[in-house]
């Protein structure tokens, strides 16, 4: 049955930021990862009018690695690193905290002087163990050097990891699969076992898994080592995400993801205390540490 193909499935909380909306699928209280996706946020679709933009002040990681990929849309990331780099639909920016690291992410000013559309797919992941306290790093990844699977009636973009036979140049610490898939009406695209832990999210459209309809903004964790085949009837845009099992328990809470709890409230000391390294030219503001007790959310 093609519903045995599903162990999970996953509705996202839903929160209004004003100009648009964030439908957060991990962590959540059923479920904190699938492979090392500790977090996975669709933000948008949104229009955000002329004169306005998104504005993510700085704020703190450690022991994660951030990935931003765009649907519509562009952000200019800053960090700690010195690092300034505009990224727009079809690329990567992967930011690796380590022990450590500030980051914004703004709207440029090209896109506040008129109407533009935001759409946007956030993740983090987790490090493993051994690569938890390495130093902080950013690279950027543009769209044409991110490889493309055409099926036909389907078209898929391998953002990290080797998926049907293609790699993307893109770093993974733990073993790590992540794509984008565009399907047309009638297009297909094969789901093969080639991961741990696997799941498939439906960001936008329709689609179905061997015939079972997906329901939008949902994810759907599948069964270890089954094939399916994902298809839609009317166009639909999926994110296919996953990888290695963890073994080792994962803790998050604000921003920060350990294997300790004991690390978290150290970094939760060090952004109180201001002992986190700021962001030249993007110093002025910052986001202030969530008021009261502490609730961490722990995997596995």
């Amino acid at each position: 049955m093609p519903e045995d193909f599903i162990i999970q499935t996953i509705t996202p909380t839903s929160h209004n930021l004003g100009d648009f909306r964030v439908h957060r699928a991990l962590p959540a209280r059923e479920r904190t990862m699938v492979g090392p996706f500790i977090f996975f946020d669709q933000a948008g679709p949104a229009l955000i009018g002329p004169g306005q933009g998104v504005d993510v002040r700085p704020h703190p990681h450690i022991n994660l690695a951030t990935v931003t990929y765009m649907y519509e849309g562009a952000f200019v990331h800053r960090d700690s690193l010195g690092t300034e780099q505009l990224i727009e639909p079809g690329a990567v920016n992967l930011m690796t905290a380590g022990k450590g690291i500030v980051h914004s992410e703004r709207s440029p000013d090209a896109e506040r002087a008129r109407a533009s559309r935001l759409s946007a797919i956030q993740t983090w992941l987790a490090l493993p163990d051994r690569d938890e306290e390495m130093d902080p790093a950013f690279e950027h990844v543009g769209e044409d050097r991110l490889p493309i699977v055409d099926c036909g009636q389907a078209r898929a973009r391998v953002i990290m990891g080797t998926l049907w036979g293609r790699s993307a140049p893109v770093t993974t610490y733990a073993g790590t699969i992540y794509a984008d898939i565009q399907l047309s009406p009638g297009g297909s695209v094969p789901i093969d076992p080639s991961a741990d832990e696997r799941a498939i999210y439906v960001s936008g459209g329709g689609a179905a898994l061997d015939g079972l309809s997906l329901q939008p903004q949902t994810l759907y964790v599948l069964r270890p080592g089954v094939s399916a085949t994902l298809m839609s009837a009317d166009g639909g845009r999926v994110v296919l995400c996953g990888g290695e099992a963890f073994t080792s328990p994962r803790h998050v809470w604000w921003n920060f993801v350990s294997s300790t709890t004991e690390r978290l409230m150290q970094a939760r000391e060090d952004w109180e205390a201001m002992r986190f390294p700021l962001i030249p030219g993007d110093d002025q503001e910052f986001i202030p540490i969530p008021q009261g007790r502490p609730k961490t959310v722990s995997y596995p």
